[in-house]
C-alpha cells in the first residue's frame, strides 16, 4: 500500500501493483461501492502483469478507512452511505491524486466497477492527464447523457442489470454516439467479480478483451480523434470484424 496526496489536503491509501519489466503505461482502478477489496487488487495484479503500473485508490478513506465490506445487503446499505457521504467531487479528488502518481509512467487509463465505473466515466471530463476511461456496470451514467466525452470512453452493460435496465442504456446509446457501449447476455450487475454469485465468465472475458485492446490503443497508440460537436470518438477496433452478421444482442460500438 501506498499514501496518496489530494490537492485539497487529503491523504489516502492506495493499492499499487508495479509490472516487472519498463511499464507501457498505468492503470487507475477504481472500487465498488464494497471499498478497496480483493477483486480490486486482483484487477490491478492483473493489469500489472500485462505491463502496466497500476494503483486503486481507498475512496472510502475520506470517511472511514480500511474498508472492505461483504457482498450482502448488510455490505451494500453500508457502501451506499459511504459513497454518499465521500461524494462526487471528492471522490474525484481522490483520483486525481492516484493519476497524477503514476501519470511517469506514460499515459493513464482509468477503469472503475459500478460506483467506481461511473466515477471513471465522470472522471473522463474532469480529471487531467487521462488517455481513456472504461466503466463496468456503470450505475449512474445514465444522469450524465448529455455532457459529450472529452476522452475516448468505453462501457460494459449487463443485459440482466437492475440498477441500468436496457431502455436506459439503449436511450444512452442514442444520446451519446461518441461513447463505445456493449451489453452482455445473460450477465447482471456485478458479472466481473468471482467472489460474488452475479460473476459471468463469458461476459468478464468477453468484456476484458474489449478492455486490453482499448487500453492498448490509447494508453500505448494513438491520440482519439475530436471531432466538433460530438466529442471524442473511440477509433479503437475492440473486436476482430466477423463475416457473419453480429448477435443481436450485443449492442457493439455504436460507430460500427
Amino acid at each position: 500500500m501506498i499514501q496518496l496526496s489530494t490537492a485539497d489536503g487529503h491523504t489516502l491509501s492506495a493499492y499499487r501493483a508495479d509490472p516487472p519489466g519498463a511499464p507501457k503505461g498505468a492503470v487507475v482502478v477504481l472500487q465498488e461501492m464494497f471499498g478497496l477489496t480483493d477483486h480490486i487488487r486482483r484487477t490491478a495484479d492483473d493489469f500489472a502483469a500485462r505491463g502496466y503500473v497500476a494503483v486503486a485508490p481507498a475512496l472510502f478513506d475520506r470517511v472511514q478507512p480500511d474498508v472492505e465490506l461483504s457482498y450482502d445487503e448488510e455490505g451494500f446499505a453500508r457502501g451506499v452511505s459511504l459513497m454518499e457521504e465521500v461524494g462526487r467531487e471528492r471522490a474525484l479528488n481522490d483520483i486525481q491524486a492516484a493519476v497524477d502518481a503514476v501519470k511517469d509512467a506514460g499515459k493513464v487509463a482509468i477503469v472503475g466497477f459500478s460506483w467506481g465505473g461511473y466515477l471513471a466515466y465522470e472522471g473522463g471530463n474532469q480529471i487531467r492527464n487521462v488517455a481513456c476511461t472504461i466503466g463496468y456496470y456503470a450505475a449512474g451514467v445514465v444522469a450524465g447523457m448529455a455532457e459529450k466525452r472529452r476522452v475516448p470512453t468505453l462501457l460494459h452493460f449487463a443485459e440482466n442489470d437492475p440498477l441500468l435496465p436496457m431502455d436506459l442504456v439503449g436511450e444512452f446509446r442514442q444520446r451519446r454516439p461518441d461513447v463505445s457501449a456493449f451489453a452482455y447476455p445473460g450477465a447482471t450487475h456485478g458479472f466481473t467479480c468471482a467472489e460474488r454469485h452475479t460473476y459471468h465468465a463469458e461476459a468478464t472475458g468477453k468484456a476484458l478483451d474489449r478492455t486490453l485492446s482499448w487500453i492498448s490503443q490509447y494508453v500505448e497508440g494513438q491520440s482519439p480523434v475530436l471531432l466538433k460537436n460530438a466529442g471524442a470518438y473511440a477509433q479503437a477496433k475492440t473486436e476482430k470484424k466477423k463475416s457473419k452478421k453480429p448477435e443481436a444482442d450485443d449492442l457493439g460500438p455504436p460507430m460500427d
